[in-house]
């Protein structure tokens, strides 16, 4: 830890403390997450399931673990990329919801980043809100991966997992779940960022169930006959209630908004699109528009016939590579929200430790803090 120096406490939580830091060498910022458990080998270090996983992972859109330092006196230190804020920060502190280009912007990185990790072999299985993280270039990064599963681990797997409000609903009952739940997530994170409103703000495992139902109606054989049959297996009844459109809790959106977001939040969990599939849904097509180049066209008798041929033909877009950049215009006013997990009461929460950080720290000590270390090791 001689390379950095502590700056500034920007978060803290049951898991451990996150510092606001720079390295003494290049003045690089970064933020440092110090564990309050102790560590006695780096076996030990290097066998937990962030470690593992973040290893594995390369790619702009999630944050990057830059150095693992285990101290003598047995602190385990994790090194990020240092970001300005999480987005349920800037959304408690709006009063107008996120204009759907910024939205669509921010999504389409979040399944570019959510695709590379499927790709290698893990689901995140807590994305909400306060894990994904932006930089001051408002750059959008998927964090705390201390949840994250081998896509391919035996089940079962873990039951109470994710925050309740982006809990998939295969996840209320126990048996086998995929990296669907990420993308029921990230369709639940969608609708909260269009309407400043959580779309399924469950206060119990009983309420939350209750909200889905209120949304997407009862379930049915077509819609979901795997979770019939966990249910009857649980001798569990689903609540009767009748299906509401989204376009009516989310209003003011366009038409591909809402039709992905219905996809995202499907029952079924293999009716919903994945992280590759997700960018290719119509929502995203302005995000390409201005790198297609349109094929010519071909000489059509004037009818009616040949003009919507023609017009089809414009209508294609380039698959998932170039975006249209775009830096968004925040305004800061009153918001907030309480915001609960599975099985506790709602209350607003804590800072949890973890790659959480914020800009602004809430400590009022402006004071510079320097570990004094005599030996650490460095993975990376």
């Amino acid at each position: 830890m001689e390379r950095y120096e502590l700056i500034k406490k920007v978060g803290h939580g049951a898991f451990g403390t996150v510092w606001r830091a720079k390295n003494k060498q290049t003045g690089e910022v970064v933020a440092i997450k110090e564990l309050k458990k102790r560590y006695y080998s780096w076996d030990e270090c290097i066998s937990l399931r962030e470690v593992k996983s973040l290893q594995k992972m390369n790619h702009p859109n999630i944050v990057e673990l830059k150095h693992l330092i285990l101290s003598e006196n047995n602190i385990l230190y994790f090194v990020f990329d240092y970001m300005e804020f999480n987005l349920y920060q800037l959304m408690k502190d709006k009063v107008m919801p996120f204009p759907e280009s910024q939205v669509r912007d921010w999504c389409l990185e979040v399944f570019k980043g959510l695709a590379h990790m499927h790709q290698r072999g893990y689901f995140h299985r807590d994305l909400k809100p306060e894990n994904l993280l932006l930089n001051k270039d408002f750059k959008i990064k998927i964090a705390d991966l201390g949840f994250a599963r081998e896509i391919d681990s035996q089940p079962p797997h873990t039951e109470y997992v994710s925050t309740r409000w982006y809990r998939a609903p295969e996840l209320l009952f126990p048996g086998l779940y995929s990296s669907k739940v990420d993308m029921w997530a990230m369709g639940a994170i969608m609708a909260e960022l269009l309407t400043l409103r959580p779309l399924f703000p469950g206060i119990s495992q009983a309420d939350e169930m209750y909200k889905i139902c209120s949304v997407l109606g009862t379930p049915t054989e077509d819609s979901w006959a795997d979770g019939l049959r966990l249910a009857r297996d649980m001798n569990y009844q689903f609540p009767q209630l009748a299906r509401v459109h989204l376009s009516s809790l989310i209003p003011s959106v366009s038409d591909h908004a809402i039709s992905l977001i219905s996809s995202l939040c499907s029952w079924d969990p293999s009716k919903r699109p994945t992280a590759a599939e997700a960018p290719h849904h119509p929502f995203f097509q302005s995000c390409y528009y201005q790198y297609y180049v349109p094929p010519p066209l071909r000489c059509h008798k004037s009818t009616t016939a040949g003009a919507t041929r023609g017009a089809s033909e414009q209508q294609k877009y380039l698959p998932p590579g170039k975006r249209v950049d775009h830096i968004p215009t925040l305004v800061n006013k009153g918001r907030n929200v309480a915001r609960g997990t599975m099985g506790k009461p709602l209350h607003p929460r804590p800072m949890k430790a973890g790659v959480q950080w914020i800009g602004k720290s809430r400590e009022s000590s402006q004071s510079t803090v320097t570990l004094s270390t005599t030996k650490s090791i460095s993975s990376f």
